[in-house]
Protein backbone atom coordinates (compact mmCIF):
# COMPACT_ATOMS: atom_id res chain seq x y z
CA UNK A 1 0.00 0.00 0.00
CA UNK A 2 1.17 3.77 -0.85
CA UNK A 3 2.38 5.55 2.19
CA UNK A 4 0.89 8.50 3.69
CA UNK A 5 1.88 11.58 2.50
CA UNK A 6 0.81 14.98 5.06
CA UNK A 7 -0.64 17.86 3.94
CA UNK A 8 -0.22 21.41 6.16
CA UNK A 9 -3.68 22.84 5.25
CA UNK A 10 -6.26 20.55 5.29
CA UNK A 11 -7.86 17.44 7.45
CA UNK A 12 -9.91 14.75 5.40
CA UNK A 13 -11.61 11.33 7.12
CA UNK A 14 -11.42 7.88 5.17
CA UNK A 15 -13.16 5.02 5.82
CA UNK A 16 -12.63 1.68 4.24
CA UNK A 17 -14.58 -1.17 3.99
CA UNK A 18 -14.78 -3.63 6.20
CA UNK A 19 -12.44 -2.31 8.54
CA UNK A 20 -12.62 1.89 9.19
CA UNK A 21 -9.50 3.21 9.32
CA UNK A 22 -9.20 7.33 10.59
CA UNK A 23 -6.59 9.09 8.75
CA UNK A 24 -6.12 12.59 9.56
CA UNK A 25 -3.68 15.25 7.57
CA UNK A 26 -1.39 17.30 10.02
CA UNK A 27 -2.10 21.30 10.51
CA UNK A 28 1.24 22.10 10.96
CA UNK A 29 4.63 21.12 9.85
CA UNK A 30 7.07 19.73 10.62
CA UNK A 31 4.61 17.00 11.85
CA UNK A 32 4.82 15.73 15.28
CA UNK A 33 3.01 13.42 16.72
CA UNK A 34 -0.65 13.10 18.25
CA UNK A 35 -2.73 10.91 20.44
CA UNK A 36 -5.58 9.25 19.10
CA UNK A 37 -4.47 10.11 15.30
CA UNK A 38 -2.89 7.77 12.84
CA UNK A 39 -1.51 8.65 10.00
CA UNK A 40 0.91 5.42 9.19
CA UNK A 41 -0.34 2.37 7.07
CA UNK A 42 2.17 -0.81 7.78
CA UNK A 43 4.75 -1.01 4.93
CA UNK A 44 6.44 -4.06 4.36
CA UNK A 45 8.92 -5.28 7.09
CA UNK A 46 7.14 -3.39 9.40
CA UNK A 47 5.49 -4.93 12.43
CA UNK A 48 2.18 -5.86 12.17
CA UNK A 49 2.34 -5.83 7.89
CA UNK A 50 1.40 -9.95 7.44
CA UNK A 51 -1.32 -9.56 9.14
CA UNK A 52 -3.28 -6.84 7.37
CA UNK A 53 -4.76 -8.15 3.92
CA UNK A 54 -2.25 -8.86 0.99
CA UNK A 55 -3.05 -8.71 -3.01
CA UNK A 56 -3.14 -12.34 -2.77
CA UNK A 57 -5.96 -12.25 -0.59
CA UNK A 58 -8.07 -11.04 -3.66
CA UNK A 59 -7.40 -14.19 -5.80
CA UNK A 60 -9.27 -16.36 -3.32
CA UNK A 61 -11.90 -13.70 -2.97
CA UNK A 62 -12.50 -13.75 -7.19
CA UNK A 63 -12.17 -17.74 -6.80
CA UNK A 64 -15.90 -17.54 -5.88
CA UNK A 65 -18.56 -16.98 -7.65
CA UNK A 66 -20.29 -13.42 -7.94
CA UNK A 67 -23.69 -14.30 -6.88
CA UNK A 68 -22.37 -16.20 -4.05
CA UNK A 69 -23.41 -14.50 -0.57
CA UNK A 70 -22.53 -16.72 2.68
CA UNK A 71 -24.49 -16.16 6.22
CA UNK A 72 -22.68 -13.62 8.37
CA UNK A 73 -21.30 -14.91 11.70
CA UNK A 74 -24.14 -13.86 13.96
CA UNK A 75 -27.08 -16.09 11.77
CA UNK A 76 -24.38 -19.03 11.12
CA UNK A 77 -25.46 -22.13 12.23
CA UNK A 78 -23.60 -23.10 15.76
CA UNK A 79 -22.36 -26.88 13.92
CA UNK A 80 -22.91 -27.83 10.35
CA UNK A 81 -22.36 -31.37 8.95
CA UNK A 82 -19.68 -30.44 6.63
CA UNK A 83 -18.06 -27.61 8.74
CA UNK A 84 -14.01 -27.66 9.27
CA UNK A 85 -13.37 -27.09 12.98
CA UNK A 86 -9.71 -25.61 12.05
CA UNK A 87 -11.61 -23.71 9.33
CA UNK A 88 -10.38 -20.20 10.93
CA UNK A 89 -6.86 -21.68 11.44
CA UNK A 90 -6.21 -22.94 7.95
CA UNK A 91 -7.23 -19.61 6.20
CA UNK A 92 -5.11 -17.79 8.04
CA UNK A 93 -1.63 -16.77 6.26
CA UNK A 94 1.37 -19.27 7.79
CA UNK A 95 4.15 -17.63 9.39
CA UNK A 96 7.19 -17.17 7.24
CA UNK A 97 9.89 -19.32 7.94
CA UNK A 98 13.32 -17.93 7.62
CA UNK A 99 13.90 -19.43 4.56
CA UNK A 100 11.61 -17.52 2.63
CA UNK A 101 12.97 -14.40 3.76
CA UNK A 102 14.46 -13.95 0.25
CA UNK A 103 10.94 -15.18 -1.34
CA UNK A 104 9.25 -12.03 0.43
CA UNK A 105 12.49 -9.71 -0.59
CA UNK A 106 11.44 -10.69 -4.07
CA UNK A 107 7.50 -9.79 -3.91
CA UNK A 108 8.33 -7.07 -2.11
CA UNK A 109 11.04 -5.38 -5.02
CA UNK A 110 8.33 -6.35 -7.45
CA UNK A 111 5.57 -4.52 -5.52
CA UNK A 112 7.53 -1.55 -5.38
CA UNK A 113 8.17 -1.54 -8.89
CA UNK A 114 4.21 -1.39 -9.62
CA UNK A 115 1.59 0.73 -8.66
CA UNK A 116 -1.68 -0.13 -7.28
CA UNK A 117 -3.40 -0.25 -10.16
CA UNK A 118 -1.18 -1.97 -12.11
CA UNK A 119 -1.59 -4.65 -9.59
CA UNK A 120 -4.94 -4.75 -8.76
CA UNK A 121 -5.37 -4.94 -12.50
CA UNK A 122 -3.57 -8.23 -13.24
CA UNK A 123 -5.06 -9.87 -10.38
CA UNK A 124 -8.01 -8.93 -12.42
CA UNK A 125 -7.14 -10.08 -15.29
CA UNK A 126 -5.99 -13.12 -13.89
CA UNK A 127 -9.16 -13.93 -12.00
CA UNK A 128 -11.19 -13.93 -15.26
CA UNK A 129 -8.49 -16.03 -17.22
CA UNK A 130 -8.53 -18.56 -14.54
CA UNK A 131 -12.87 -18.06 -14.82
CA UNK A 132 -12.64 -18.27 -18.25
CA UNK A 133 -10.59 -21.41 -18.08
CA UNK A 134 -12.71 -22.72 -15.37
CA UNK A 135 -15.65 -22.62 -17.56
CA UNK A 136 -14.14 -24.05 -20.36
CA UNK A 137 -13.44 -27.16 -18.38
CA UNK A 138 -17.13 -27.39 -17.36
CA UNK A 139 -18.18 -27.72 -20.57
CA UNK A 140 -15.97 -30.11 -21.86
CA UNK A 141 -16.47 -32.23 -18.83
CA UNK A 142 -20.26 -31.92 -20.43
CA UNK A 143 -19.19 -32.93 -23.63
CA UNK A 144 -17.72 -35.88 -22.20
CA UNK A 145 -20.82 -36.91 -19.94
CA UNK A 146 -22.25 -36.78 -23.80
CA UNK A 147 -19.69 -39.13 -24.90
CA UNK A 148 -20.47 -41.57 -21.95
CA UNK A 149 -24.54 -41.96 -22.85
CA UNK A 150 -23.38 -42.92 -26.20
CA UNK A 151 -20.53 -44.69 -25.83
CA UNK A 152 -23.05 -46.56 -22.73
CA UNK A 153 -25.59 -47.19 -26.00
CA UNK A 154 -23.40 -48.36 -28.22
CA UNK A 155 -21.98 -51.49 -25.96
CA UNK A 156 -24.87 -52.36 -24.69
CA UNK A 157 -26.47 -52.78 -28.13
CA UNK A 158 -23.53 -54.16 -30.46
CA UNK A 159 -21.25 -55.53 -27.91
CA UNK A 160 -24.20 -56.49 -25.50
CA UNK A 161 -22.01 -55.37 -22.28
CA UNK A 162 -23.35 -54.79 -18.95
CA UNK A 163 -23.72 -50.87 -17.45
CA UNK A 164 -22.42 -52.14 -14.55
CA UNK A 165 -19.59 -54.05 -16.14
CA UNK A 166 -18.38 -51.05 -17.81
CA UNK A 167 -18.52 -49.32 -14.63
CA UNK A 168 -16.15 -51.99 -12.75
CA UNK A 169 -14.06 -51.23 -15.78
CA UNK A 170 -13.41 -47.91 -15.95
CA UNK A 171 -12.79 -48.13 -11.75
CA UNK A 172 -10.07 -50.09 -12.41
CA UNK A 173 -8.59 -48.21 -15.17
CA UNK A 174 -8.78 -45.48 -12.88
CA UNK A 175 -6.55 -47.34 -10.04
CA UNK A 176 -3.79 -45.25 -11.92
CA UNK A 177 -4.49 -42.28 -10.46
CA UNK A 178 -2.69 -43.31 -7.41
CA UNK A 179 0.13 -41.94 -9.03
CA UNK A 180 -0.89 -38.25 -8.80
CA UNK A 181 -0.56 -38.23 -5.34
CA UNK A 182 2.64 -40.55 -4.67
CA UNK A 183 4.59 -38.35 -7.30
CA UNK A 184 3.61 -34.85 -4.90
CA UNK A 185 4.28 -36.85 -1.90
CA UNK A 186 0.76 -36.83 -0.71
CA UNK A 187 -0.96 -39.65 1.12
CA UNK A 188 -3.74 -41.42 -1.61
CA UNK A 189 -5.88 -41.41 0.91
CA UNK A 190 -6.27 -38.08 2.21
CA UNK A 191 -4.35 -36.11 4.79
CA UNK A 192 -4.78 -36.89 8.47
CA UNK A 193 -8.22 -35.87 10.10
CA UNK A 194 -9.78 -35.91 6.44
CA UNK A 195 -9.82 -39.61 5.58
CA UNK A 196 -13.11 -40.33 7.26
CA UNK A 197 -15.01 -37.46 5.31
CA UNK A 198 -12.96 -38.15 1.79
CA UNK A 199 -14.12 -41.66 2.71
CA UNK A 200 -17.46 -40.60 2.84
CA UNK A 201 -17.06 -38.74 -0.33
CA UNK A 202 -15.37 -41.61 -2.40
CA UNK A 203 -18.88 -43.85 -1.09
CA UNK A 204 -21.30 -41.19 -2.22
CA UNK A 205 -20.01 -40.60 -5.32
CA UNK A 206 -19.48 -44.52 -6.54
CA UNK A 207 -22.96 -45.59 -4.73
CA UNK A 208 -24.59 -42.38 -7.27
CA UNK A 209 -22.72 -44.68 -10.07
CA UNK A 210 -23.72 -47.51 -8.96
CA UNK A 211 -27.35 -46.73 -8.72
CA UNK A 212 -27.49 -44.34 -12.11
CA UNK A 213 -25.99 -47.72 -13.91
CA UNK A 214 -28.08 -49.97 -12.09
CA UNK A 215 -31.49 -47.95 -13.39
CA UNK A 216 -30.19 -48.26 -17.00
CA UNK A 217 -31.15 -51.86 -16.47
CA UNK A 218 -34.97 -50.61 -16.10
CA UNK A 219 -35.13 -47.81 -17.72
CA UNK A 220 -33.94 -46.33 -20.66
CA UNK A 221 -30.26 -44.69 -21.23
CA UNK A 222 -31.71 -41.06 -21.60
CA UNK A 223 -34.56 -40.90 -19.34
CA UNK A 224 -32.34 -42.81 -16.55
CA UNK A 225 -29.47 -39.99 -16.89
CA UNK A 226 -31.88 -36.99 -17.15
CA UNK A 227 -33.25 -38.00 -14.43
CA UNK A 228 -30.29 -38.00 -12.49
CA UNK A 229 -29.11 -34.98 -13.36
CA UNK A 230 -32.43 -33.09 -12.59
CA UNK A 231 -32.14 -34.38 -9.36
CA UNK A 232 -28.53 -33.91 -8.59
CA UNK A 233 -29.18 -30.04 -9.81
CA UNK A 234 -32.15 -29.75 -7.54
CA UNK A 235 -30.41 -31.57 -4.34
CA UNK A 236 -26.85 -30.02 -4.62
CA UNK A 237 -28.63 -26.52 -4.70
CA UNK A 238 -30.57 -27.29 -1.21
CA UNK A 239 -27.53 -29.46 0.59
CA UNK A 240 -25.35 -26.53 0.28
CA UNK A 241 -27.18 -24.37 1.61
CA UNK A 242 -28.48 -26.64 4.49
CA UNK A 243 -24.78 -28.43 5.03
CA UNK A 244 -22.25 -25.35 3.81
CA UNK A 245 -24.54 -22.29 4.09
CA UNK A 246 -23.85 -21.49 0.42
CA UNK A 247 -26.99 -20.51 -1.76
CA UNK A 248 -27.46 -19.63 -5.04
CA UNK A 249 -28.50 -15.77 -5.92
CA UNK A 250 -31.83 -14.71 -8.01
CA UNK A 251 -29.69 -14.39 -11.49
CA UNK A 252 -28.43 -17.70 -10.58
CA UNK A 253 -31.62 -19.55 -9.46
CA UNK A 254 -33.59 -18.09 -12.58
CA UNK A 255 -31.40 -19.59 -14.82
CA UNK A 256 -31.00 -22.79 -12.90
CA UNK A 257 -34.77 -23.23 -12.59
CA UNK A 258 -35.31 -22.68 -16.30
CA UNK A 259 -32.69 -25.79 -16.44
CA UNK A 260 -34.72 -27.96 -14.60
CA UNK A 261 -38.21 -27.19 -16.53
CA UNK A 262 -36.20 -27.84 -19.79
CA UNK A 263 -35.18 -31.02 -18.03
CA UNK A 264 -38.68 -31.70 -17.25
CA UNK A 265 -39.77 -31.44 -20.62
CA UNK A 266 -37.07 -33.69 -22.08
CA UNK A 267 -38.93 -36.44 -19.43
CA UNK A 268 -42.45 -35.97 -20.55
CA UNK A 269 -43.76 -39.65 -21.67
CA UNK A 270 -44.77 -40.16 -25.52
CA UNK A 271 -47.67 -40.23 -26.97
CA UNK A 272 -46.96 -44.35 -27.15
CA UNK A 273 -46.36 -44.65 -23.26
CA UNK A 274 -48.97 -42.09 -22.19
CA UNK A 275 -51.59 -44.60 -24.02
CA UNK A 276 -54.11 -45.47 -21.51
CA UNK A 277 -56.20 -48.00 -23.96
CA UNK A 278 -53.32 -50.51 -23.58
CA UNK A 279 -53.34 -52.47 -20.70
CA UNK A 280 -50.92 -52.53 -18.07
CA UNK A 281 -48.18 -54.99 -17.25
CA UNK A 282 -47.89 -55.08 -13.43
CA UNK A 283 -43.82 -56.44 -13.81
CA UNK A 284 -43.51 -53.56 -16.48
CA UNK A 285 -44.75 -51.15 -14.32
CA UNK A 286 -43.05 -52.06 -11.48
CA UNK A 287 -39.17 -52.20 -13.06
CA UNK A 288 -39.78 -48.93 -14.62
CA UNK A 289 -40.97 -47.12 -11.28
CA UNK A 290 -37.87 -49.13 -9.44
CA UNK A 291 -35.21 -47.40 -12.62
CA UNK A 292 -37.12 -44.12 -11.63
CA UNK A 293 -36.39 -44.98 -7.99
CA UNK A 294 -32.64 -45.64 -8.64
CA UNK A 295 -31.83 -42.31 -10.93
CA UNK A 296 -33.35 -40.25 -8.31
CA UNK A 297 -31.04 -42.20 -5.31
CA UNK A 298 -28.33 -41.42 -7.49
CA UNK A 299 -29.02 -37.67 -7.94
CA UNK A 300 -29.24 -37.77 -4.23
CA UNK A 301 -26.09 -39.81 -3.46
CA UNK A 302 -24.16 -36.82 -6.43
CA UNK A 303 -25.39 -34.25 -4.48
CA UNK A 304 -23.86 -35.08 -1.46
CA UNK A 305 -20.76 -36.16 -3.21
CA UNK A 306 -20.77 -32.86 -4.66
CA UNK A 307 -21.07 -30.76 -1.35
CA UNK A 308 -19.43 -33.02 0.00
CA UNK A 309 -15.83 -32.22 -2.01
CA UNK A 310 -16.98 -28.70 -1.93
CA UNK A 311 -16.27 -28.88 1.88
CA UNK A 312 -13.19 -30.30 1.19
CA UNK A 313 -11.54 -28.70 -1.71
CA UNK A 314 -8.67 -26.47 -0.06
CA UNK A 315 -7.06 -30.20 1.90
CA UNK A 316 -7.80 -32.58 -1.07
CA UNK A 317 -6.67 -32.47 -4.56
CA UNK A 318 -8.42 -33.31 -7.54
CA UNK A 319 -5.99 -36.92 -7.97
CA UNK A 320 -6.80 -38.06 -4.44
CA UNK A 321 -10.20 -38.06 -5.18
CA UNK A 322 -10.53 -39.27 -8.38
CA UNK A 323 -8.28 -42.28 -6.69
CA UNK A 324 -10.51 -41.95 -3.81
CA UNK A 325 -13.81 -42.51 -6.51
CA UNK A 326 -11.97 -45.14 -8.04
CA UNK A 327 -11.08 -47.98 -5.26
CA UNK A 328 -14.44 -47.19 -3.82
CA UNK A 329 -15.96 -47.86 -6.98
CA UNK A 330 -13.97 -51.13 -7.47
CA UNK A 331 -15.43 -52.48 -4.40
CA UNK A 332 -19.24 -51.09 -4.68
CA UNK A 333 -19.48 -52.02 -8.32
CA UNK A 334 -18.65 -55.96 -7.67
CA UNK A 335 -21.63 -55.64 -5.14
CA UNK A 336 -23.99 -53.85 -7.32
CA UNK A 337 -23.42 -56.43 -10.41
CA UNK A 338 -24.53 -59.37 -7.80
CA UNK A 339 -27.12 -57.44 -6.19
CA UNK A 340 -28.82 -56.35 -9.86
CA UNK A 341 -28.15 -59.83 -11.57
CA UNK A 342 -26.71 -58.32 -14.21
CA UNK A 343 -25.00 -60.89 -16.32
CA UNK A 344 -21.30 -61.04 -16.44
CA UNK A 345 -19.81 -60.01 -19.74
CA UNK A 346 -16.25 -59.52 -21.55
CA UNK A 347 -15.42 -57.98 -24.45
CA UNK A 348 -14.14 -60.28 -27.58
CA UNK A 349 -12.95 -58.11 -29.92
CA UNK A 350 -10.61 -55.12 -30.33
CA UNK A 351 -13.65 -52.89 -31.31
CA UNK A 352 -15.06 -53.47 -27.91
CA UNK A 353 -12.07 -52.73 -25.85
CA UNK A 354 -11.17 -49.73 -27.62
CA UNK A 355 -15.16 -48.50 -27.25
CA UNK A 356 -14.39 -49.58 -23.08
CA UNK A 357 -10.93 -47.80 -23.26
CA UNK A 358 -12.85 -44.65 -24.72
CA UNK A 359 -15.62 -44.67 -22.01
CA UNK A 360 -12.29 -44.70 -19.36
CA UNK A 361 -10.94 -41.88 -20.73
CA UNK A 362 -14.43 -39.52 -21.12
CA UNK A 363 -15.08 -40.57 -17.51
CA UNK A 364 -11.51 -39.57 -16.40
CA UNK A 365 -12.23 -35.86 -18.41
CA UNK A 366 -15.18 -35.32 -17.06
CA UNK A 367 -14.14 -35.83 -13.57
CA UNK A 368 -11.18 -33.80 -13.81
CA UNK A 369 -13.25 -30.59 -15.55
CA UNK A 370 -15.78 -30.93 -12.85
CA UNK A 371 -14.21 -31.84 -9.81
CA UNK A 372 -11.59 -29.05 -10.48
CA UNK A 373 -14.56 -26.59 -11.02
CA UNK A 374 -16.05 -27.30 -7.38
CA UNK A 375 -13.23 -25.43 -6.07
CA UNK A 376 -14.54 -22.57 -7.49
CA UNK A 377 -18.09 -22.24 -8.31
CA UNK A 378 -21.36 -23.49 -6.36
CA UNK A 379 -21.79 -27.25 -6.77
CA UNK A 380 -25.85 -26.55 -8.20
CA UNK A 381 -24.05 -24.44 -11.39
CA UNK A 382 -21.25 -27.40 -11.64
CA UNK A 383 -24.46 -29.73 -11.98
CA UNK A 384 -26.59 -27.19 -14.15
CA UNK A 385 -23.27 -27.01 -16.66
CA UNK A 386 -23.51 -30.77 -16.91
CA UNK A 387 -27.13 -30.07 -18.27
CA UNK A 388 -25.46 -30.72 -21.24
CA UNK A 389 -24.78 -33.79 -21.98
CA UNK A 390 -28.66 -34.71 -22.23
CA UNK A 391 -28.86 -32.48 -25.57
CA UNK A 392 -24.99 -33.26 -26.55
CA UNK A 393 -26.25 -36.89 -26.37
CA UNK A 394 -28.83 -36.59 -28.70
CA UNK A 395 -27.43 -35.54 -31.10
CA UNK A 396 -24.68 -38.11 -31.08
CA UNK A 397 -27.38 -40.12 -31.16
CA UNK A 398 -28.93 -39.16 -34.12
CA UNK A 399 -25.84 -39.50 -35.37
CA UNK A 400 -24.95 -43.16 -35.10
CA UNK A 401 -28.76 -44.26 -33.81
CA UNK A 402 -30.83 -42.53 -35.91
CA UNK A 403 -34.19 -41.85 -33.79
CA UNK A 404 -36.37 -38.81 -34.63
CA UNK A 405 -37.01 -36.81 -31.07
CA UNK A 406 -40.30 -35.73 -30.09
CA UNK A 407 -41.25 -32.33 -30.04
CA UNK A 408 -40.95 -32.27 -25.87
CA UNK A 409 -37.46 -33.48 -26.25
CA UNK A 410 -36.48 -30.78 -29.04
CA UNK A 411 -38.59 -27.76 -26.55
CA UNK A 412 -36.42 -29.31 -23.15
CA UNK A 413 -32.95 -29.92 -25.17
CA UNK A 414 -33.34 -25.95 -26.08
CA UNK A 415 -34.21 -24.70 -23.10
CA UNK A 416 -31.27 -26.83 -21.26
CA UNK A 417 -28.57 -25.23 -23.91
CA UNK A 418 -29.94 -21.75 -23.22
CA UNK A 419 -29.94 -21.89 -19.79
CA UNK A 420 -26.34 -23.00 -19.45
CA UNK A 421 -25.23 -20.19 -21.85
CA UNK A 422 -27.10 -17.58 -20.24
CA UNK A 423 -25.31 -18.67 -17.22
CA UNK A 424 -21.61 -18.56 -18.77
CA UNK A 425 -22.62 -15.47 -20.43
CA UNK A 426 -23.67 -13.77 -17.05
CA UNK A 427 -20.34 -15.24 -15.26
CA UNK A 428 -18.00 -14.39 -18.15
CA UNK A 429 -19.29 -11.37 -20.68
CA UNK A 430 -19.54 -7.60 -19.02
CA UNK A 431 -22.07 -6.22 -17.69
CA UNK A 432 -23.80 -3.45 -16.53
CA UNK A 433 -25.39 -5.03 -13.21
CA UNK A 434 -24.20 -6.41 -10.39
CA UNK A 435 -22.49 -9.36 -11.88
CA UNK A 436 -19.61 -7.47 -13.50
CA UNK A 437 -16.15 -8.90 -14.11
CA UNK A 438 -13.67 -8.53 -11.68
CA UNK A 439 -12.21 -5.72 -14.15
CA UNK A 440 -14.66 -3.37 -14.60
CA UNK A 441 -15.11 -4.22 -10.11
CA UNK A 442 -11.16 -3.15 -10.14
CA UNK A 443 -10.93 -0.47 -12.31
CA UNK A 444 -14.14 1.51 -10.04
CA UNK A 445 -11.71 1.17 -6.92
CA UNK A 446 -9.02 2.51 -9.02
CA UNK A 447 -11.40 5.54 -10.11
CA UNK A 448 -12.41 6.15 -6.60
CA UNK A 449 -12.03 9.32 -4.79
CA UNK A 450 -10.81 7.54 -1.51
CA UNK A 451 -8.02 4.75 -3.13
Amino acid sequence: MESTHLLSSSKKRVKIHPHTVTAKYATHTPYSPQPGVHTHFPQPGDEGYDDAPSFEDFGSFLEETSDRKQLTEAKRWPLTLFGSKDKDSTSKPQSKGPGEGSDGAVKEGKGAGKGVGQQLASFGEASVSASRLTWLGLLGAALAHGCLIVLTRLASDRFALGPLFLLLVRSIVQLLSVTVPLHRGENPFGPDGYRLRLLCYGMAYSLALCCAYSSLTFVSVGAGVTTWRLTTTALSAMLAFLLLEERVGLTDGITLSAGLCGLGLILLPTEDDSNSDAPTDPVVFWRSAFGWSLSALAGLWMALALVGYRSLKERVGVGTALFTVSWTGCLLAPASLVLVGEGWSWPTSAPAWGLVLGLAACSVAAFLGMTHALTRLHPALVSASQSLEVPFSMLLHLAVLPAAPTAPEVVGSVMVMLSVGWLVAMKLLPSRGAGRRPREEYEEILDSPIK
